[in-house]
């Protein structure tokens, strides 16, 4: 089955209001056995693009998992991303900053992890943390050794968003594709894989009361998000909003994504020259011998 993504796709200019955007929606899969079928097929075929995003070598792919916590970014990318090439995929996860990181400007430490030509990136969290988390808790956000006169400035979080559009842009320019995802959870989805992951101790490590605490932010989340779609899906880097209560479902909304975007890409391998293919007649028949 062919999942349409447009209607997951934030139009650029478009205000979002988040509780006017699905959490669930009807499954794209009829049984646990048709999910792992059409998974497995949009992996094989991303295996292949992936192999001619490599040998093409003119694009970089960057996708970018943002969301609130278990709403299944780690699965999602452990699940589609399963059967690609590890030499050529680079996922970091960005916690809590250095002392090295603070002292630099907020999008200094996610630049340096930016993937090569003929690569893919994930970023699990990014530098929209910078407009997120910083933005709930102010303390992150003094903790930043910024000018007085930027911490004092009315527009800061308007600045942010310029700066991380020009990035963007930049990128785009330069040959990288962004692919924003917002992994779309209900509070009440959230309480039950809480209480999930209490109840299972292989799952303990997972919970810390720090998670109740930003569960009690949740209205502040939700409104620091929407600015942050609004102000930043654009045309080159759209965000996409995935519900994400049936981890099943978003996953496979993800790998539609991935592949049209891959598609879209019209790769090649690069045809040999004619002095290189004489070259290679001359090789083979040395071999030949």
């Amino acid at each position: 089955m062919k999942i349409a993504i447009k209607p997951f796709r934030v139009k650029e200019g478009a205000t979002v209001s988040l509780k006017h955007c699905p959490t669930r929606v009807a499954p794209y899969y009829s049984s646990k056995h048709d999910y792992q079928k059409q998974l497995a097929e949009h992996v094989g075929f991303m295996s292949a693009r992936q192999n001619l995003l490599y040998a093409d070598n003119r694009y970089a792919l960057l996708l970018i998992f943002q969301a609130m916590d278990a709403a299944g970014k780690d699965g999602a990318i452990k699940h589609v991303m399963s059967g690609l090439n590890p030499q050529g995929c680079q996922v970091y996860s960005f916690k809590q900053p250095s002392a090295e990181e603070r002292n630099h400007d907020f999008l200094w430490r996610t630049t340096r992890c930016l993937p090569e030509r003929g690569r893919i990136g994930i970023f699990n969290r990014s530098y929209y943390e910078e407009v997120l988390i910083a933005r709930v808790h102010p303390e992150v956000l003094a903790g930043q050794h910024l000018p007085e006169e930027s911490l004092k400035d009315a527009k800061l979080w308007d600045h942010r968003f310029r700066s991380i559009n020009d990035l963007e842009k930049h990128l785009y320019r330069n040959g990288t594709r962004i692919i924003k995802f917002f992994l779309h959870l209900s509070k009440e989805e959230q309480r039950q894989r809480f209480l999930a992951r209490i109840d299972d101790p292989d799952k303990n490590w997972k919970f810390s009361r720090s998670d109740i605490e930003e569960r009690g932010l949740w209205k502040s989340y939700m409104t620091a998000y929407e600015e942050c779609l609004s102000a930043t899906s654009t045309e080159h880097a759209p965000w996409y909003v995935v519900p994400a209560d049936d981890k099943e479902n978003a996953r496979l909304v993800v790998s539609q994504v991935l592949l049209e975007v891959l598609d879209g890409l019209k790769l090649n391998c690069p045809k040999p020259s004619v002095s290189h293919r004489g070259e290679l007649q001359a090789i083979r028949k040395l071999l030949a011998k």
